[in-house]
């Protein structure tokens, strides 16, 4: 059965296509359609605190061509999730309202823990082995969420409000970074040895840029003669010179920095980037919860 994934984050809006398939027992997401509208939300909601009009017809036609291609697809069910741009807009609701009555989309607005949840319910997928402990770091445009993992059990988790759309526009604490440093402090033994893994659009273009294989890890280091490059040129310039998308261009610097930070903190060395996200767990989750009704 084919779902479809809306994921409403801070610099896009995305819809998956996806269905759940398995080759000699193993299950995996397969991606059968995949569209990105760079919506920004968080563009105004960081600057006025709410989603204007014009961003709002926007919201609303972006909604109406994710639902027109859903089905297209002939969907099982259709699934839409708002993160942190819609958790803080104080209009969130009332757009949710909106969008619903003139489109038919239901939009969750979801907290960080939930969202973490979704992208890391697809983990287990890959074969990790639940015996090695491992963190998760995934930058969004408005938060940053953090997971620990013991034995394949998350045992301590916590979204933070910084990502690339808030760095950028100067709209982050000025304690966020001694609030990461003192909650690594607190709920990570740096003794033990873990993978680290790093998911979000930022770090699949920088995989990519870095000219990684699938699941291949890559070095710290390389991640910041990247960023040292990447902040010597214009917006212009990285588009030109790493074809990056505008909306791309701008962000990947302050996506940078976050994990960079992040890695520095937990005297990491490389992470591994398994290229999934939040839409990746919705279909996942949707596809459990038909599979355990048919059942």
């Amino acid at each position: 059965m084919q779902y479809a994934a809306i994921d409403i984050g801070t610099n896009a809006a995305r819809l998956l296509i996806g269905e759940v398939s398995e080759v000699e027992g193993a299950s995996f997401v397969k991606k059968l359609s995949y569209t990105r509208i760079p919506l920004r939300l968080g563009e105004s909601v960081f600057d006025s605190g709410i989603i204007p009009e014009k961003k709002q017809a926007d919201f609303r036609k972006s909604m109406q061509a994710f639902k027109l291609i859903s089905e297209l697809f002939d969907v099982k069910e259709l699934r839409a999730c708002a993160t942190s741009a819609m958790r803080e807009a104080k209009n969130g609701e009332a757009v949710q309202k909106m969008i619903s009555e003139e489109t038919g989309v239901n939009i969750e607005i979801i907290p960080g823990s939930e969202e973490a949840k979704l992208i890391l319910s697809t983990f287990f997928l890959m074969g990790i082995d639940k015996a090695i402990p491992f963190i998760v770091i995934d930058v969004g445009g408005g938060s940053t969420e953090v997971s620990v993992f013991e034995n394949g059990i998350r045992t301590a988790s916590k979204s933070f409000k910084i990502g690339t759309l808030r760095l950028l526009k100067g709209k982050v604490s000025e304690d966020i970074w001694s609030q990461i440093h003192d909650w690594v402090s607190n709920h990570v033994d740096l003794s033990t040895v873990r993978h680290i893994y790093a998911t979000g659009g930022n770090i699949n273009k920088v995989h990519k840029l870095l000219g990684a294989g699938p699941m291949q890890p890559i070095e710290l280091k390389q991640m910041q003669e990247l960023r040292d490059e990447l902040s010597g040129l214009t917006v212009f310039e990285r588009m030109t010179r790493y074809q990056l998308r505008p909306d791309r261009a701008d962000v990947i610097v302050p996506a940078l920095e976050i994990y960079l930070y992040i890695m520095q903190e937990l005297s990491c060395e490389s992470v591994i980037v398994p290229k999934i996200g939040l839409s990746d767990g919705m279909v996942y989750n949707m596809h459990l919860k038909h599979s355990e009704g048919a059942e």
